[in-house]
This record gives structure tokens, sequence and C-alpha cells, in this order.
């Protein structure tokens, strides 16, 4: 079942949630363990990120440093076959530009397609952390917009051969990614929301929000889109903080700001048992006024730790 279908079928809050693939070696059980826990809120979808290439180098026999290519988690299709068929909920993978050319990418599509998946979010991708810029494949796509429209053009039974006979049209769903605080690498926020849009007009029929801490951030971001002819449902995105190191890792990864009140609150605390509370409580509020406000999903980053979100689960649902 689509997102948006189960976004217009619902007259209710759904809640939603986002797993990363376990790092190469190990098992699935920390997925499971994961939706074990959140299950009996049955939530509407299940994301499982993507995680590009990373550079390593090792010693070779004549001593010198070969560069070699990485994933330290690889599996995201593999995964949301196991979600969709051991549990019966709708998986949505990611697809980022980064680290794939297109025939990559359609081979991909086909994948999930013959896997009867039928939902992507479609995301450009972090840089690789030792250049510091994105750097697309010389066959791959540099902005998110023109991975999108390769997902648009395989739903119209367009692939990358043109000589292709009695091809068959693919049916994703494809949801895109929104900044209640600007993507960083954006000059202004009128600049990011006209690339927002333009993503809505190439065919995504949804997006999730990077995380806040601050709901009037997200009304206003909403206010916003919906100025600029952006009209389709946007799903808060949330995290709730569990340490204090958190105070400076979500701002400097997430580039999100945090409400005075909340790191006041933070660094009252006198360990990283009360930062927890503190965190699942400020949640918990968010979460009941985005209710209240009728957002149709909140997307929770679980990061490969459900404990928090099933108390706030538990408490709002």
């Amino acid at each position: 079942m689509k997102v948006i279908d189960h976004i217009n079928g619902s007259k209710r809050t759904q809640l939603s949630i986002e797993v990363l693939p376990p790092l190469k070696g190990q098992t699935i059980d920390s997925i499971y363990a994961t939706l074990d826990s959140l299950v009996e809120f049955q939530p509407a979808f299940v994301d499982v990120t993507y995680h590009r290439e990373e550079y390593v180098f090792r010693e070779v026999s004549n001593g010198l440093l070969e560069k070699m290519v990485v994933r330290k988690r690889p599996g995201t299709v593999g995964i949301c076959a196991a979600i969709k068929y051991k549990y019966g909920i709708d998986p949505v993978p990611h697809l980022i530009c980064g680290g794939f050319s297109k025939e990559e990418t359609e081979n991909a599509l086909i994948d999930l397609n013959f896997l009867g998946i039928d939902n992507v979010l479609v995301l450009r991708g972090d840089p690789i952390k030792s250049e510091g810029r994105f750097k697309p494949e010389s066959d791959g796509h540099a902005h998110a917009v023109n991975l999108l429209d390769q997902v648009i053009d395989m739903n119209q039974g367009k692939y990358l051969d043109p000589d292709l006979k009695n091809q068959n049209p693919t049916n994703f769903c494809a949801g895109v990614a929104g900044y209640p605080e600007k993507h960083f690498e954006s000059p202004s926020m009128k600049t990011d929301l006209k690339y927002l849009k333009m993503k809505v007009d190439h065919g995504a029929e949804y997006i999730v929000t990077q995380l806040f801490y601050d709901n009037q951030v997200y009304f206003d971001f909403v206010k916003s889109c919906r100025q600029a002819g952006i009209m389709v449902p946007i799903i808060p995105g949330l995290k709730p903080i569990s340490t204090k190191a958190q105070l400076n890792i979500v701002p400097h990864f997430f580039h999100v700001n945090l409400p005075d009140e909340l790191v006041e609150q933070v660094e009252r605390a006198k360990n990283d048992s009360e930062v927890r509370e503190i965190g699942i409580d400020w949640c918990k509020q968010q979460c009941r006024e985005l209710i209240k406000a009728e957002v149709p999903v909140l997307h929770f980053y679980t990061m490969g730790r459900a404990k928090s979100t099933y108390e706030i689960a538990k408490a709002v649902f």
C-alpha cells in the first residue's frame, strides 16, 4: 500500500518509523527488535535508510596504500523485503544519488518492483565525509529532482534503454525530504522552497521533514509551503534528545536549532538518564500538539534505539 493511500485513508494521525540497516557483518535482529517493540502501535510504514559508499585506505603487499570503496551498511532492499513479508508493514526504501549510477538505480527500482514494494523516499544523500562537498557519480544524478525524474519515468514505462520493447511501467509512490529550518546548503529559505516545489511539481506525493524540536518551526514551514503552492502532505520528523552530548551533536549533524527551554533543562540534568526522560517528555508534548493539529503521520527517527520511541508512542497513541 502506498504512503499516500495510508494518509488519505485515515482520519487519525498515524505512526511511522525510520530504521538503519545494521553494520556489515551484523544480523537483521536489531531491526526485528525495533519492530517487535513498536508493532503494537500499527506503524503505517517503515523507512529504511540507504548509506552511500565510504573510502578506506588499506596497506597492500608492497607497503603502499590502496584506496578502496566500502559500504558499511548494505542491505536496504533485503531489509525492506524482510519487513514486508515478516510483518506485513509497508517498507519505504531510501533512494540516494550519491554512489549510484543511473543504471544501478534502475536495477534497484526493478528489484523493488519485483518484491511488490511500491514506495520510495528520494534523496540526494550526504557527501562522503572525506570530501566535504557532494560529488555525483559520472553517470549518476547530481540532485534529488533528477533521481525523482527517473522514478517517475519508470512509472510511465520509460527505461534507460530506448530500444526496450514491451516494457512495463512501475507504480512507485515517491516522497522527498523537507527542511523546516532550511537545508544547510541553501542560500535562503525562499530558495529551498523553490527547489522543494520543483520536486513536488515533478511528481513527489508527500514530504517528510528533517527533525525539529520547536513545533512552531514546523507550523511556519507548512504555512510557507502552502503559500508557495506546495499542497502535498507534510509529515513531521521527530527524534527525542537522549544525552547531554546531543546538545552539540544534533545541531552539528542535523543543522537544527534547539529551544532555549530544552537546552536549559538538559544542562540542569545530573546524568544522561535524566536527559533521556527530559527528551521523552519534550517529545510527548510535541506529539500531542502535532496530533491536535491533525498532522497525517508522526515519523520517528529511531536510529536503532526504539525504547524512547516506545514510551512516547505508548503515551500519545
